[in-house]
């Protein structure tokens, strides 16, 4: 048996595993796309090393792109296999994909329009038709049940916390039981449930994104609270790069919280991002996947003013604050969030705020590491605002959680890979492992190819 690692080794993106079992049999987990550096970003242009017609079977994790934005450039160049997910990723499939495309071809327009690239025409990677053709592929299927596959495999879906319907995958194969961690939750998050422990694994692959480090030891809503009080008093506006899958459905319940309490002042808060409006309806139709209850989740986003839009989302940049703008995307690498930072970054008294992990090479990561401008429309735009960090509402288990969540297995894998992590993280990782579990792991190469 073979474990091929065709992306999220070395860097947090592009997550794609491709299993190959003793009668040939093909298995992809995840079908990612490669965000962040460009040399990373290139890596989407090149096709992945098998035919896709040689596939028996995809099987998706969650619905973030990094772990399914590929799919649609797969389907277009000949895959016919099935493609398996959870309900909750299958519906926002639906969502997400076809945006996906829809900003492909945008990105690829507005280059062509203003002459920013090498390539005469710039072309999308994949359109928004490719997109919908890959999300109408997708079957959803149940957690905690029996999946056969090709070749005699068994697949099973199990909640790994992270955002709405993301889960592990255990696979087993040729005798042995293959888990993928997929992204690993927080116990403690606000509305996603903890993840569930896994009993039994020969082979391990497991994500490492906070490798070494630890979240805060706050509560969130606090630390929330008061980078809004500090800005709302000095008349700010604070906007929050936010991922339209939950963390801005997890924003707008803590906001709405904060407010109904008294422990900020009553200013607007808005939604701008049609694709999260449409997640946060998911979250009232998959309310048994939340940790709160679905009255709690409806009473604590029924102020959010949701724009939907381009007229909306402009009169937002011309309005006097404060107030707060949760806009897509979470790493400021597009959406309607950088047309917000062109107004609010160059402002002293305004707050850039981020809930999520950033990846190198992103306008977030320049701006949390300090950068004085960022680049958005060919222009340099100066970043006076504050630049503050939420990172105690991760929704990526940190160093202590993942230790935690690989020693619930009752024995050691025979092999444990680490992923889905820049390479000291997962290098850090890989340490915690063999000083807290005694595991010998090791960190994974982009395109190395085991015998399992």
């Amino acid at each position: 048996m073979y474990l091929w690692f065709l992306g999220a080794a070395g860097t947090v993106t592009g997550s794609r595993y491709l299993v190959e079992t003793d009668n040939g049999t093909r298995i992809l987990i995840d079908c990612g796309l490669f965000q962040g550096l460009k040399q990373l970003r290139e890596r989407n242009w090149q096709s992945i090393p098998v035919p896709p017609d040689t596939i028996d079977a995809v099987l998706l994790t969650h619905a973030h792109l990094d772990h399914t934005g590929y799919l649609p450039a797969l389907v277009r160049d000949g895959l016919r296999a099935p493609i398996y997910a959870t309900g909750p990723t299958f519906d926002l499939a639906q969502i997400m994909l076809p945006d996906s495309g829809y900003l492909q071809e945008e990105d690829a327009a507005f280059a062509n329009r203003h002459r920013l690239t090498r390539h005469d025409p710039a072309l999308p990677l994949y359109t928004r038709i490719d997109a919908e053709r890959a999300a109408a592929r997708i079957q959803p299927v149940a957690f905690e049940v029996d999946l056969p596959l090709p070749g005699g495999v068994r697949a099973r879906f199990r909640r790994s916390g992270h955002i709405l319907g993301a889960a592990s995958i255990l696979l087993h194969a040729d005798g042995r039981d293959i888990v993928f961690s997929g992204d690993i939750g927080t116990y403690d998050a606000p509305l996603t449930p903890a993840p569930r422990a896994i009993e039994h694994a020969d082979v391990l692959v497991m994500e490492s994104t906070y490798g070494g480090r630890s979240h805060p030891q706050v509560d969130p809503a606090d630390e929330l609270g008061g980078i809004v009080r500090t800005t709302a008093a000095r008349g700010g506006v604070i906007v929050v790069p936010a991922f339209a899958v939950g963390r801005a459905q997890t924003l707008m319940f803590l906001l709405g919280r904060l407010r109904a309490a008294g422990e900020i002042p009553p200013i607007p808060v808005f939604l701008d991002s049609p694709m999260a409006q449409d997640v946060t309806a998911l979250f009232a139709r998959h309310g048994q996947e939340l940790r709160v209850s679905p009255d709690e989740w409806r009473s604590a986003i029924a102020d959010i003013s949701i724009t939907n839009s381009v007229a909306d989302s402009k009169a937002i940049d011309a309005r006097n604050g404060p107030f707060v703008v949760i806009s897509a995307s979470g790493m400021a690498t597009g959406g309607r969030v950088i047309h917000h930072l062109k107004v609010f970054a160059p402002h002293h008294r305004n707050t850039i705020l981020f809930a999520g992990f950033q990846a190198a090479g992103t306008r977030g990561q320049a701006m949390v590491d300090g950068a004085e401008t960022i680049r958005i429309h060919g222009l340099d735009v100066p970043v006076r605002a504050e630049v503050r960090t939420l990172d105690s509402l991760s929704a990526h288990a940190d160093h202590g959680d993942l230790i935690r969540w690989a020693g619930a297995l009752q024995r050691p894998p025979r092999h444990v890979f680490l992923t889905h992590g820049e390479p000291i993280a997962a290098d850090l990782l890989r340490r915690g492992l063999k000083d807290s579990l005694g595991w010998e792991a090791h960190v994974a190469e982009h395109l190395q190819k085991v015998t399992l």
